[in-house]
């Protein structure tokens, strides 16, 4: 049976370099970064080196840059400390964001009284900008805007460019998830206008368990995890020293060959497409994410044609034939709802159809994406009989 991996918005496969340094860390740096003796300067080096090249990469200082546990943890931290210390009392955000975004946005709500406004959807998923700016004109509320740059579900981009100009315009905070744009994308961060974002290694074929948060200078945020003086005061905690390695070594990586893997990566994608069009009659793909000027090339969100209640089996079957995907986003996959993205773009009729997200990386090929087509026509032909 063949395994075939079209995942890798969930998560993607480390690059065995990664693997090799991570292994050398684990195996030679034992102490702890907090520690004054060599063995703890040796681990304290090693994580200000990376912060450095990390920041570097991104033109940001490394005093910008919090290594945390993940995207979620960055996002709590941003959202969270802006209610709590920093006097939001207004959060602009959409309905489609990830639930790392959308449930601190609600707890802010609830615990804080937190005003929270969601922008209008344009009918393939991008936010209004002119419903933003009307959103960021109508109130004198100190005012944070939370919206991700691509959206882990249907891909969308959004235009940060435009959103942090708005921002700045209206003097609100803004945050961003750019889980699914840091190392696919260039981000030069002195020049865009936003003031925080989270980043996960495992996304750009790094470790799990590790990422960052940009929180730019002087904004004054504060910890939500507190204990020791790690990561400047705002970030307690001993220092995951093989994986802020990993991350460091992915992410040079990544950038390092950047053109090459998206150019390859994005023939992947819109080959998958074209097998679909001509293979899978009647099939639609959701969101922008068919559109390469306004979505990501790493990933397709496919509609199928195939009433509900005759596709139950169908994510398990592709699991049978080996192949993985992905119903909604992995982080909600354990989850009986609906995607709450889906839901939020697609007609009555489509949301009774199913809809997969495949997601591609450099490790995959044509072969395997012939492979899947064959699978899905086969599947939905029996639909028929």
């Amino acid at each position: 049976m063949k395994h075939v991996y079209l995942d890798s918005a969930a998560t993607t496969q480390m690059r065995p370099e990664v693997i090799t340094r991570m292994t050398e860390v684990m195996s030679e740096v034992h102490g702890n970064p907090s520690s004054t003796h060599k063995f703890g300067r040796s681990a304290k080096s090693l994580v200000e080196t990376a912060r450095k090249n990390i920041a570097a990469q991104l033109n940001v200082t490394a005093a910008e840059i919090i290594f945390t546990s993940g995207g979620t943890e960055a996002d709590n931290l941003a959202i969270h400390s802006c209610v709590r210390d920093l006097g939001v009392e207004r959060i602009i955000t959409t309905s489609i964001e990830h639930h790392a975004v959308i449930y601190i946005v609600d707890y802010c709500a609830e615990k804080y009284g937190t005003e929270v406004a969601h922008v209008k959807l344009k009918e393939c998923g991008t936010p209004n900008y002119i419903d933003l700016e009307h959103l960021l004109s109508s109130s004198d509320k100190k005012t944070l805007v939370s919206l991700m740059h691509i959206n882990n579900e249907i891909g969308n981009k959004l235009d940060i460019d435009r959103v942090g100009a708005l921002c700045k315009k209206y003097n609100a905070l803004f945050h961003s998830d750019c889980v699914q744009s840091v190392g696919h994308y260039e981000m030069d961060l002195a020049k865009l206008p936003v003031d925080f974002t989270a980043v996960s290694a495992h996304k750009f074929h790094g470790p799990k368990g590790v990422g960052f948060a940009f929180i730019r200078k002087g904004t004054g945020l504060k910890p939500i995890i507190l204990g020791g003086s790690q990561e400047r005061g705002i970030r307690a905690g001993t220092e995951s020293v093989h994986n802020i390695v990993g991350m460091d070594l992915a992410m040079k990586m990544a950038y390092d060959n950047l053109e090459e893997d998206r150019a390859y990566v994005l023939d992947l994608k819109n080959y998958f497409k074209n097998q679909l069009e001509a293979h899978v009659p009647g099939v639609k793909f959701n969101g922008n994410c068919s559109d390469h000027e306004n979505s990501t090339y790493t990933l397709l969100n496919v509609c199928l044609p195939c009433p509900a209640d005759k596709a139950a089996m169908l994510l398990f079957t592709m699991d049978l034939k080996g192949i993985a995907c992905s119903k909604g986003s992995a982080c909600q996959s354990g989850s009986q709802k609906g995607s709450h993205v889906l839901t939020s773009v697609l007609s009555e009729e489509d949301l009774n159809k199913p809809s997969l997200r495949f997601s591609f990386s450099i490790y995959n090929t044509k072969e395997e994406l012939d492979y899947v087509v064959g699978v899905l026509k086969e599947y939905l032909q029996a639909m028929v009989v």
